[in-house]
């Protein structure tokens, strides 16, 4: 399953950038329109999946937007899916993370028994910023003791720091982002 480049560009192309949002000097990166392109959403998903095709059993998307992509990964490589969600959204035993944001702090978990230790997970999110949120997702599949086989994100925003946050975190995770921002 090999995308096409110029379908991969003409998707990435679709993101929208919102200046001033949520508040004054951010760039929100809107990938709805990407989700709404039929072909766009194919082309993506099936780039997000080539450099980990076979090696993983289930996908783990991170919420929210991850959710709307691991879900079709989930769907397209014929695995598995579980939710990693905000703390208090899921209804069983969990294993949680907190992590730092820039005011404050936010928790995230997954259910424990899901997944069987060992098994290969690919963790999935529309964007790596400042780490936080994937950085957190590594510790909480650890502690599962999931065997991560990479991270995939359709845009990363390198200003942020997001990739150096999570090489702390594991060092040998193989982060794969479509583009670079």
């Amino acid at each position: 399953m090999t995308v096409a480049l110029d379908r991969l560009d003409r998707a990435l192309g679709l993101i929208a950038s919102i200046p001033d949002y949520p508040e004054p000097g951010v760039v929100f990166r809107d990938l709805t329109p990407l989700f709404a392109d039929a072909d766009a959403f194919v082309a993506t998903v099936d780039a997000l999946i080539e450099p980990f095709q076979g090696r993983f059993d289930a996908v783990a998307g991170l919420e929210a937007r991850g959710f709307l992509l691991a879900g079709a990964i989930a769907v397209r490589a014929g695995s598995g899916l579980v939710p990693i969600r905000k703390q208090g959204k899921l209804p069983r035993a969990t294993e949680s993370q907190s992590y730092e944001l820039e005011y404050g702090s936010a928790t995230i978990e997954a259910h424990r028994g899901d997944l069987d230790p060992g098994c290969r997970v690919l963790l999935v999110d529309d964007v790596l910023a400042t780490g936080g949120t994937l950085g957190a997702a590594v510790r909480v599949a650890d502690r599962l003791e999931w065997d991560v086989v990479g991270a995939a994100v359709v845009l990363e925003l390198d200003a942020l720091g997001g990739r150096d946050v999570v090489g702390g975190i594991a060092p040998a995770l193989d982060i794969r982002s479509l583009r670079h921002v």
